[in-house]
């Protein structure tokens, strides 16, 4: 218990202090690059169509742990050096983008044609339509899809300890290395991600019930 104890708060302060602020960055931009690949798999260009496949095939396909060793070990030799945290920011960001991407795309595209056509006839231009009629409605349905991949980055920030990155899991391995109790530091790193992820599933439990109250029940 003892043990338990001391190195609760400086696992927990690392989840603080480097996972929860890397989650938030790779998700943020993440979405961002997320919104220009769906928009590119929608585009009639199909130049833009094949290479947001490629993007999106590629990183789909091959583990995210491999991805992290590419950036960070494999760069270095074509003379592109970067740290631990630029380069696990670069990997979670991509990964993000490549997975949210497609559900992006399907909320854009579960939107009916009959609005664009709507929002022309009123004489709305293509930017005020996708910012004032098309996105708020795909959010809704984007959501819940969106606050399930935002959960599961915590978890996947665990895969940047393997490059140094001193988030929860470094950590504990930091300790055990001290201390030579892998068992329980390993469950306790597994505690603290449980309660970080049950905080961030309950604030999804709350933003989904608050966008949900935008929604007209067409329901007979």
């Amino acid at each position: 218990m003892e043990l338990f104890l001391e190195s609760f708060w400086p696992m927990f302060r690392a989840g603080l202090t480097v996972s929860v602020p890397l989650m938030l960055v790779s998700f943020a931009l993440g979405l961002v690059l997320a919104f220009i690949i769906a928009l590119m798999r929608m585009s009639k260009l199909p130049p833009l169509k094949g290479i947001a496949w490629f993007i999106v095939w590629v990183i789909r396909g091959t583990p995210l742990l491999v991805q992290i060793f590419v950036i960070f070990f494999g760069l270095p030799s074509i003379g592109i050096v970067l740290k631990p945290i630029p380069s696990a920011i670069i990997a979670l960001v991509v990964s993000q983008g490549a997975y949210n991407s497609e559900v992006i795309r399907a909320a854009l595209t579960s939107i009916p044609k009959g609005q664009f056509e709507a929002c022309k006839a009123l004489g709305m231009s293509k930017l005020q339509t996708m910012t004032e009629v098309i996105i708020p409605q795909a959010a809704l349905v984007a959501v819940p899809s969106l606050g399930n991949s935002f959960i599961s980055l915590l978890k996947d920030t665990s895969l940047v300890a393997s490059i140094t990155v001193p988030e929860i899991l470094m950590t504990s391995k930091s300790i055990i290395a001290v201390r030579f109790e892998p068992m329980l530091l390993y469950c306790e790193a597994a505690l603290i991600y449980l309660i970080f992820s049950t905080m961030l599933t309950w604030l999804q439990g709350k933003l989904e019930k608050k966008l949900g109250k935008h929604l007209v029940d067409t329901r007979v």
